[in-house]
């Protein structure tokens, strides 16, 4: 790209945007970021040329109508603001492949944002997201979606539907369990379910056949399902902080575990396969209620693997 087509007005503390902006119609990039703007000028409309639009730690509460008819950007980054309400027009930006909304006082978003059909990423974090729409299942070729830090309650049956998601990551909400759908997610590697309330993992889970890493910190599992040992390209997984009692056997089948994290649990027994786990390089057994550690732990401390109890 011609560095002509480019303007990096990054950290300048301005508090409105140049005036000399409205004529540089041939713009492809624009840099806001880390200034003092609250609003935007309607002439924002008239760089239709423009692909990617950064405004990342701004004082925006509102988003101008006319940012709606720049129908070719690809990337928005509208973060770090003040932004209460997205109305439908945002489903006009059909070419966004990454949204970022970011650490903003969202309480919902519309409908129209199951139009932007080409979307890669989505950035949903620090909100104060309740619900979600049912269009977002329209988003198929999303491959990370971060709702992190909100308050979600429930993720409806439209998650199955995004089958190209290789990360999703829902920590910080009030999830209380988790729809079956979620193992149509057949290409999904990283699953980021931490601080949430789940009771119990549907036996779906089993299907994440891709599956690398699994973080349950801090919820409120008592089990474990016996599909959970399907998971064989796992390499992580966190239970740490939870009201586990027993793992299933099947856990011997995660043959690329490499970390398992158990502390602060409710063990009173071990399986005797996880000795048979042989790349498994840190186990932590700290603040559970075992009965007596099993020999063959000192076996896994032999062969190198990092043991905490």
């Amino acid at each position: 790209m011609d560095d002509r087509n480019k303007v990096d007005l990054t950290g300048q503390q301005l508090t409105v945007c140049p005036e000399w902006l409205e004529g540089q119609t041939a713009l492809e990039e624009l840099w806001l970021d880390d200034n003092q703007l609250s609003t935007l000028p309607r002439t924002i409309g008239q760089l239709t040329q423009l692909k990617n639009l950064s405004l990342y730690h701004n004082r925006l509460a509102a988003l101008p109508a006319s940012l709606w008819q720049l129908h070719g950007l690809q990337t928005l980054n509208v973060s770090a603001n003040r932004l209460t309400i997205l109305d439908d027009g945002i489903g006009q930006l059909t070419e966004l492949q990454m949204l970022d909304l970011g650490h903003n006082e969202l309480t919902r978003l519309p409908e129209a944002a199951g139009n932007l059909q080409k979307l890669r990423f989505l950035y949903l974090s620090h909100n104060h997201l309740t619900t979600l729409p049912a269009s977002l299942r329209n988003l198929s070729q999303l491959i990370y979606l971060n709702i992190t830090d909100n308050q979600l309650t429930a993720v409806s049956d439209w998650l199955g539907s995004l089958t190209n998601l290789i990360e999703l990551r829902l920590y910080g909400n009030q999830l209380a369990q988790l729809p079956t759908t979620i193992g149509q997610l057949a290409r999904l590697r990283e699953l980021h379910l931490m601080d949430n309330q789940l009771v119990a993992l549907p036996a779906s889970i089993g299907n994440l056949g891709s599956l690398r890493k699994l973080d349950l910190q801090d919820n409120q599992l008592h089990s474990l399902p016996p599909s959970l040992g399907s998971l064989t390209d796992l390499t992580d997984l966190n239970l740490r902080n939870n009201q586990v009692t027993a793992l299933p056997e099947a856990i011997v089948n995660l043959k690329k575990l490499r970390f398992l994290d158990l502390r602060a649990n409710k063990l009173v027994a071990l399986p005797v396969n996880l000795a048979e786990l042989p790349h498994l390089e840190k186990l932590d057994l700290r603040w559970n209620r075992l009965a007596y550690q099993p020999e063959w732990l000192s076996q896994l401390v032999q062969r190198g693997c990092t043991v905490f109890i």
